[in-house]
């Protein structure tokens, strides 16, 4: 199984703010930029592994910054690592406020992505390889942030289990 480097899997979405992605107070809907967010990481997780892939997870997604009506958002997903069958996708957030040209970063994401079969079993993915320093550093972090979900997900289901 080739490898390929995130550089070839990378989503660039540009989206507009319009009347219908806000609430009542002209900010965007948290749920419409999580549906930003999952589309590019889907998309990421697709070109890499040129499989359907469904999400496994989502770690924590901040709100740092609203974004208002009329604002343009730059959603940019690079797949990090890939491990057996599961895939990291890195989704940053950026919104630009086009009457005065000023940008700021709003939200950062981590997702977990695995290719499926016709029959919806898990796919070996094809390992990431990291050219750069900086992706050879987000390379690095994604293996301690995927240690830190499994830490989570057995102490959850440790709770769980002792609570039935």
């Amino acid at each position: 199984m080739n490898g390929r480097p995130p550089s070839a899997s990378e989503v660039i979405m540009t989206e507009l703010v319009l009347p219908n992605d806000t609430n009542q107070l002209g900010n965007l809907l948290g749920g419409r930029l999580m549906h930003w967010i999952d589309i590019a990481a889907a998309l990421v997780s697709q070109r890499h592994t040129g499989k359907i892939c469904v999400t496994a997870s989502v770690d924590e997604i901040s709100f740092h910054e609203p974004i208002k009506l009329g604002h343009v958002v730059h959603v940019r997903a690079r797949i990090t690592r890939a491990f057996r069958t599961s895939m990291e996708v890195e989704v940053i957030v950026e919104r630009e406020d086009p009457l005065n040209g000023s940008y700021a970063r709003t939200s950062v994401a981590y997702l977990t992505f695995v290719g499926i079969d016709q029959y919806g079993k898990p796919l070996l993915a094809p390992p990431v390889l990291p050219e750069t320093d900086e992706e050879k550093r987000r390379y690095d972090e994604a293996a301690q942030r995927r240690d830190a979900r499994l830490r989570e997900r057995k102490a959850r289901t440790t709770a769980a289990s002792s609570n039935a």
